[in-house]
């Protein structure tokens, strides 16, 4: 693709449903379309790209305006010929129901793309795919199976992470055989996949309460100062992430790597840890805003690595498009380096 497709723009938006074969993307497109709130008086183009256990009533379909057309291969999706899909059916918006076992980074251009793999070993990429300039991301939604979602995350996570890296909501259904020990280990890992999403665990029953799950903290939320092993960090980084109020004004003590991204604030950092969340060759930096007295930050540069304490506030960043948790620092001192990245 060369650029990565925009999440955002004018012109025909693009919602993206996304899991693996029977795991409910149908349904959940069927029901959707059923809402009030996702009416609409112009035409849907709706792009299926695998034959699921569910088949779209055509009766429904034309009355909500919707056009499906099957997309046999990912190379399907090129520019001309989606172009000339959306002008014949005067689409004015795009659902597309994505098939589990196509690389979805090769939408975004991102880092298990096709064409970006094929920069770094040096090669010629097999295959290419490219999207109307004039479509934009408007919002990517992953239905998951929770009764066959632990084979998923032990054989197939890479996928599971291309599914979740864009994901606004994520949702886990056929969870009803699961322990609330699987339910919480779940949340987790697909919080580290998908660090934007909302999380829905349902059964039979639907939606099941998360706050009746419970805890699975390695250190005390009752202690005002916290100090983080190692291997903790990224239980801490994902929990503060999802209850940063929880948090609030307490002192956490941890080891992280610096990072100090161009034209930041001379009082400003990023303390965090390089985290493995679905494969080794997808790396992402896990870590918050951190602001204190200059003069403790000027000695350190990216990469080196520290031991810090810094209580935790709740402040509007744009960084995280809201609220969201800002360490401010107190101490600071150098460390060796932890070699070993954080792991779900």
């Amino acid at each position: 693709m060369g650029e990565q497709w925009e999440a955002k723009g004018e012109g025909i938006p693009v919602f993206l449903i996304n899991g693996f074969l029977e795991s409910g993307k149908s349904s959940f497109i069927q029901f959707t379309m059923e809402q009030e709130y996702f009416q609409t008086e112009g035409n849907t183009l709706l792009l299926l790209c695998e034959d699921g256990e569910v088949e779209y009533d055509p009766i429904k379909l034309a009355a909500h305006h919707t056009t499906p057309v099957y997309m046999e291969n990912i190379t399907d999706f090129q520019e001309d010929k989606l172009q000339s899909l959306a002008r014949q059916y005067k689409a004015e918006r795009v659902l597309i129901e994505w098939n589990g076992m196509w690389n979805q980074d090769d939408l975004y251009g991102g880092p298990m793309s096709e064409e970006v793999l094929a920069k770094q070993q040096n090669r010629e990429p097999k295959y290419h795919v490219s999207m109307p300039k004039n479509w934009f991301l408007y919002q990517v939604i992953t239905i998951l199976d929770g009764s066959s979602l632990k084979i998923y995350l032990s054989n197939m996570r890479s996928f599971l992470g291309q599914m979740l890296r864009h994901a606004e909501l994520c949702i886990v259904n056929r969870c009803d055989n699961l322990s609330n020990e699987e339910l919480v280990d779940y949340r987790r890992k697909i919080r580290a996949m998908g660090q934007n999403a909302m999380i829905l665990l349902e059964d039979k029953n639907g939606e099941i309460p998360q706050t009746a799950l419970p805890e699975d903290l390695p250190y005390d939320l009752g202690q005002d100062a916290i100090t983080l092993a190692d291997e903790d960090y990224g239980t801490w980084f994902l929990d503060c992430m999802e209850n940063p109020e929880r948090y609030l004004n307490k002192e956490i003590t941890f080891s992280a790597m610096i990072l100090k991204r161009k034209n930041m604030p001379e009082n400003e950092f990023v303390p965090g840890r390089m985290a493995m969340t679905c494969c080794a060759e997808d790396m992402t930096f896990l870590g918050f805003i951190c602001k204190g007295d200059k003069k403790l930050i000027a000695p350190f540069s990216t990469r080196d690595w520290a031991k810090l304490t810094a209580k935790v506030k709740l402040e509007e960043r744009e960084e995280y498009h809201g609220i969201g948790p800002v360490l401010h620092l107190e101490k600071i001192a150098r460390t060796g380096e932890i070699k070993e990245p954080v792991n779900f």
